[in-house]
């Protein structure tokens, strides 16, 4: 296996900022990373690829999603001109279609007949599960087995599916023992199988592939905007657990200085308590996963134990580009808590009519204190990256309601 620094200096390889990305894996998936980053630079100027995605997106998940304006909190708080990205439209009901669409093309273009992913709220593993049955391929999802018991909902739609799904019982049990179980199955059977990593985290090109096929949420939001207001957004608002919603949303901003980019994270109890996920404000440079990122980790080096209501934010670290936004201080990462994740849960189906996953929901409370503080003249967007269905029984728990078995 190459070391770090002789992955870093080997190729400079998939390097955001100063030193974050790469790949640090074993040298028996080397082979199968250099033929998915081939495939991957292939199929950017590869005309019948880009019709079968373009038609997917419109036909299949019900693109273009929503640039909607919400009247309601904009009156209610005060401040800010709110739209909400609405990725919780999409078929599948999440931003999570987005790039499973790309992934599955490109492991067909890669003679794959075989899907396997992680996944944590199960949006991800049930995107796989409708992608693989829509193109005749088999599929497997691994899920953390504390995942599996909290969004049941997801288990059951996903072998509905046709997905077999595989509860992870090794670590935490969440979703990072999830990622290391379907890596190792990768690494044991890539003849055949395609791993369609579903955050923008991992060894390169994962990173890069997952923000291409995300980047489609801000390239819409930024044509509907200027179709609408005829200007940019002063800010871009998502929540980010490993990051792919949010790097979708940010990719086509980051190269106009005037909009601001929050990142937000799940602080669980709180920023200054050990049950927490937010690791840009509390994390430390590390490797894992197959990429040099921030994670949490102890004193010993080792990946720490993280928390949250939300099983898509429960992730100790965050992808690469992530850390360099944050490292060239171009993004803003801000923590969130529980608490105020499950107000703006409820606010916003009161004031919207919307029940937005409780990962979304994240963002959301953020936009509860920042929009006020700004100019009415001022305009914020703020995706909504999934559906709340599949927290409602959870959320009605945290309140003392139980309404499941």
């Amino acid at each position: 296996m190459k070391t770090a620094e002789e992955n870093k200096l080997s190729k400079k390889v998939g390097i955001y900022g100063k030193e974050f990305g790469g790949q640090y894996i074993p040298e028996t998936l080397m082979t199968e990373l250099e033929k998915v980053e081939k495939a991957f630079k292939e199929c950017k100027t590869d005309e019948k690829f880009q019709a079968q995605l373009h038609d997917l997106l419109i036909n299949y998940a019900n693109r273009p999603s929503l640039l909607y304006y919400a009247k309601n909190m904009t009156k209610d708080l005060g401040g800010a001109k709110i739209y909400l990205k609405r990725e919780d439209l999409n078929h599948t009901g999440a931003h999570k279609i987005n790039n499973v669409i790309g992934q599955a093309l490109l492991a067909k273009k890669l003679g794959k007949k075989r899907l396997i992913a992680e996944t944590g709220a199960g949006q991800h593993g049930v995107a796989t599960a409708t992608i693989a049955a829509l193109m005749g391929m088999e599929s497997e999802i691994f899920m953390g087995k504390k995942d599996t018991e909290r969004q049941r909902l997801n288990v059951y739609r996903m072998e509905l599916l046709g997905a077999k799904v595989h509860p992870v019982t090794t670590g935490s049990m969440v979703l990072k023992d999830a990622v290391n179980a379907t890596l190792q199955e990768w690494a044991s059977r890539s003849e055949d199988t395609y791993y369609v990593m579903g955050s923008a985290v991992g060894p390169y090109p994962f990173p890069a592939i997952v923000k291409y096929f995300q980047s489609v949420i801000s390239k819409e939001a930024k044509e509907q905007l200027q179709e609408k207001e005829h200007k940019l957004p002063d800010m871009v608002v998502a929540c980010v657990g490993g990051g792919s919603n949010a790097i979708g949303s940010f990719a086509n901003f980051i190269d106009d200085p005037s909009v601001q980019l929050v990142g937000v994270e799940a602080a669980g109890k709180g920023v200054d308590t050990d049950q927490t996920a937010a690791t840009i404000e509390r994390g430390s440079e590390g490797i894992f996963h197959g990429m040099k990122s921030l994670f949490l980790q102890n004193n010993d080096g080792q990946i720490d134990k993280v928390y949250s209501i939300s099983a898509g934010l429960d992730y100790p670290g965050v992808g690469p580009e992530h850390a360099a936004l944050a490292e060239m201080k171009r993004a803003q990462y801000v923590g969130i808590t529980d608490d105020e994740a499950v107000d703006a849960f409820e606010y916003i189906a009161k004031e919207e009519g919307i029940v937005a996953a409780i990962e979304s929901c994240h963002a959301v409370a953020y936009v509860r204190k920042i929009a006020p503080k700004m100019r009415k003249d001022q305009i914020i967007i703020c995706t909504l990256s999934g559906r709340g269905d599949k927290d409602v029984a959870s959320i009605a728990k945290y309140r003392g309601v139980q309404i499941d078995d």
